[in-house]
This record gives structure tokens, sequence and C-alpha cells, in this order.
């Protein structure tokens, strides 16, 4: 017998609604999960969602906002019940001189629109930096720091020296410097301090100070336990690898010839060198740990977040790398742009080869191509044209790619781009981030024919001018046999 009057409570559970800027950036990318499985609703800011490749599961639960900051436009509506709002818009790696107006636009205009929802928080990502005399990289940070307590949400900022993960570009160029140099005749900012953290404290801090009162208005400096010299930092990275370097610095290079020697020897871009040497010669340490009292975590020693890093890399779960971050031609580009490869006024060869059997295998063989794997044939050849783009201030062959058997949409690719990669790998477009005089695409198809099951295998060319036209018949030769040699060596590869 039910009892009269009964009194009903409804208990409602607040869904908290995370606006995600810089969502496809190496932070951002790694934050989606772990705010999903907090239960959290994201509205995720990109300038291409196709960049976000994310997964049937997650698309219920994170809704996509398509829009540049830099040029906002009608189009970029935050939704008005946002909570929380990530701002993690950074322009180091786009340009060399020109980023600091570039991320004080960017956050004005972040500003007038977050103060049209309800926003309480801001949470922003910024750098290291208590000195006086800041490099450009580390004052513009500190800048947009400024813009964003104009805003009517609190601000909490987290500033973040050397990150230190699977993918990171001081973890990708620290891997580059000590796996391949044995020696390394390197600058006198060796000696300068610093306090590096691990990527998963970063953003166990990130989502720790989410609407925590305590938090707002305030600026927190985030590290690690250990401060050390950048020498000190490759010379535990080479002990946790298990090698041998002797590191000889020296105070004859220029910060110009640093910038070169960071540029020829690891993978960065050259942009992005002279902004990292820029900062490199300042010392990034906490001056304060309060954050550890509001957000008590386990801090990760810096050798045991290099073991993490390798043990994702080993088992294939780089969530995000640097190198699959927007840069430049496409810094204000949509993929779509480039998906369309043009017909006319181009150069093109295109070989086809009939599938018999063992399509799996082959699929298998085309989205493992490129990076530590190589091109199947002449790989000397594109390591010889990776050098030479490196030689005139292009990308080169270094990058490699995030995951060893995975592509996905947006990723970089040695020194091509992933424009189209379609999900039952019957289709894969690359289009070409080298410096040329013209454009190119490279892209494998497979279909049906009436013999059956055919790979066609297509180069295109469209040049620039006379100069796009010499160039193409100056590695005209070379194309006589990279290209059918590729296609053969594909169909036939059974692995290692």
């Amino acid at each position: 017998m039910f009892i009269e009057n009964q009194i009903v409570f409804f208990f409602v559970i607040h869904i908290m609604k995370v606006l995600l800027t810089g969502a496809t950036g190496y932070i951002g990318k790694r934050l989606v999960p772990v705010l999903l499985q907090q239960g959290c609703e994201i509205y995720a800011l990109t300038r291409d969602r196709k960049r976000l490749n994310l997964t049937s599961s997650q698309l219920d639960r994170v809704h996509v906002i398509e829009g540049d900051l830099l040029n906002p436009d009608d189009k970029i509506i935050f939704p008005e019940e946002i909570d929380v709002a990530f701002y993690l818009v950074h322009s180091m790696s786009g340009s060399i001189r020109s980023f600091y107006e570039q991320e004080e636009r960017s956050a004005k205009n972040f500003i007038q629109l977050i103060n049209r929802t309800k926003a309480q928080q801001i949470i922003y990502l910024s750098g290291l930096g208590n000195e006086e005399k800041l490099s450009e990289h580390l004052s513009s940070r500190q800048n947009v720091e400024k813009n964003l307590r104009k805003a009517k949400a609190s601000l909490t900022v987290l500033r973040a020296g050397i990150i230190i993960g699977s993918g990171s570009a001081s973890f990708e160029i620290m891997r580059d410097l000590v796996e391949k140099l044995p020696v390394m005749v390197a600058p006198k900012w060796l000696k300068s301090i610093c306090q590096p953290i691990a990527v998963r404290n970063i953003v166990e801090y990130l989502t720790g100070v989410m609407l925590m009162k305590e938090s707002y208005n305030r600026t927190f400096d985030v590290g690690g336990e250990e401060v050390l010299t950048y020498k000190q930092m490759l010379m535990k990275f080479a002990k946790v690898r298990r090698l041998k370097r002797l590191i000889i610095s020296v105070p004859v290079m220029t910060p110009r010839l640093s910038s070169y020697w960071l540029y020829f020897v690891t993978a960065t871009s050259y942009k992005l060198a002279v902004n990292l040497v820029d900062s490199l010669k300042i010392d990034v340490i906490c001056e304060n740990n309060d954050i550890r009292k509001l957000v008590p975590i386990d801090i990760i020693p810096y050798e045991e977040a290099i073991s993490l890093a390798f043990e994702r890399i080993e088992q294939n779960m780089v969530l995000s790398s640097w190198k699959d971050a927007v840069a430049g031609q496409f810094s204000n580009a949509h993929l779509d742009e480039y998906v369309s490869v043009p017909e006319y006024g181009c150069f093109k060869v295109v070989k086809k080869r009939n599938i018999e059997d063992d399509l799996e295998r082959i699929k298998d063989n085309i989205w493992r191509i490129g990076g530590e794997h190589g091109w199947y044939y002449g790989t000397w050849l594109w390591g010889f044209r990776g050098f030479l783009d490196k030689l005139v201030g292009g990308v080169g062959l270094r990058r490699g790619r995030t995951n060893p058997d995975k592509i996905n949409t947006g990723d970089a690719l040695d020194f091509w781009r992933v424009i189209y990669a379609a999900e039952d790998r019957t289709r894969l477009l690359l289009y070409a981030e080298m410096k040329l005089p013209g454009e190119a695409w490279l892209e494998f198809k497979i279909s049906r024919n009436k013999d059956g099951v055919e790979l066609m295998q297509t180069a295109t060319y469209r040049p620039r001018g006379i100069w796009g036209r010499f160039y193409w018949y100056l590695s005209w030769p070379f194309h006589l046999f990279i290209f059918p040699g590729m296609i053969r060596k594909i169909i036939q590869y059974k692995g290692r």
C-alpha cells in the first residue's frame, strides 16, 4: 500500500558544458577523452572539423563549432549555457614574429564571443617565465593573459614550461638530438634551467581547477619536482634510452646558428626553431607551488615521464602530436580546399595494377607508408628530397608520422599532409607541404573495374610559372622509376 501524500524528490544532475578552443592541438586532443570520461559535454572550436577525428562514441557528446578566432564570422556562436572555457590557442609554430599580434587579436575576438555566454571560468594554459626580460613568445603569452582578464568570466592561468609526453614538441626534439647524435656540440643555452612537467600532470591540473572557486582570478606556476638544465635533461633522456652521449657546450653559436642547428638536426620547423631558441635562453622555473595545495596529484618524475612516453609510442597509443597541428599553408585553410585534385594545367603520373588477391595486406601496406617504414621504393631518394627541402626552409622528411599503422585526416606524414583517409582504406590522398614552385598531390585509390579490383596511384603536380615547369622536367627522369617501383613494391610487400 502506498503512503498518501508521499513526497518525491527529483535530483537533477548537472552535466558540465565545456568549451574547448584549440581542440585539434597537442593538449586539446588529450583533453577530449578525459573530459568525456568525467561526464562533460564538449563544444569544440576548430578551423576544420575533419581534423578532430572523433570516434562514433564521442560524437554524441562533442559538438563541433567550426571557425577561426583570427577571422571570426557570424557562424561562430558559443552556446549560452557554457560553464567552463579552455583557451588553448597558440601561434608560435606558425610564424616567427607576427604571432604576438595574432595571439592578441585572437584573444580579443574570443572575449567578445565568450562574454555572450554564462561561462563562469576561463582556463588558459600559458608559458612559464618569471624573469623581467622575456622572449617574444613568453611576452605574447602573458599579453594574452592580460587580455583574457577583461572577460566577464573568472580567469585561471596555468603557466607551464617544458611539457614531456609522447608527441610533444619538446619530447620529439630531445628524442631527435639524443638518438641521432652520439656527440653534440651545442649552444650555451644548454646551461639554462627549467622545470619540466609530464603531460599527464598538465591534463590533471587543467581538469582539476574546473569550477574551483579558489582558483578564480589566479595565476599558477606548474612544473615537476626537478629543476634541470637542458643539458641534464638530454643526458637523463639518454640514460632512459640506455645510450652514451657526449655533450659539449660552446659559446660561439649565435641565436641564428642555434636555430639552424635545431632545424637541421631535429624535425622541428624553422619558424618553431627560431621561437624556441629565443625562449631557451631564459630560465623557466616555478616561483610558487600553490597549485599543489588546490589540486593534489602525484607528480611524475622526469625520467618516468620519458619512460611513459615511450610506452605509449611502443603501444601505438600516441593521442596527439605537435607535428599534426596546422602549419604553413594550412594555417587558414580547410582540408576540403585540397580534396578535389585539379585536372587541368597539371602534370600527372598515373600507375595502375590489378590486385588478384590479398587485398587487406595491400591496404595495410598503403596505410603504413612513410615514417620509419619508408616509401617502399627509392626511400633514399625521398630522404634526399627531404634534405633539399630542409635546405630551402621546408619541413623535410623527419616529421615522420604519429602512428605507424593508423592514418587520420589532418595528420602530418613526412613532408605530406593527409587530406583524405577513407575509413574503409580504399582512398588515401596526400598534399605536399614541401617547398615547391607549385602544388603536388599523391593519391592511392582502390576500386573495382571490369577485370576485378584495381590499385591506382596518381601523382599530380600543378606548376606555378616557368620555374614550376622547369622543376617538373628536372625531376621527371626520377619519376620514371620511383612511381612504377613504389606501386609494384606496395603490392609485393609481405612484411618484415
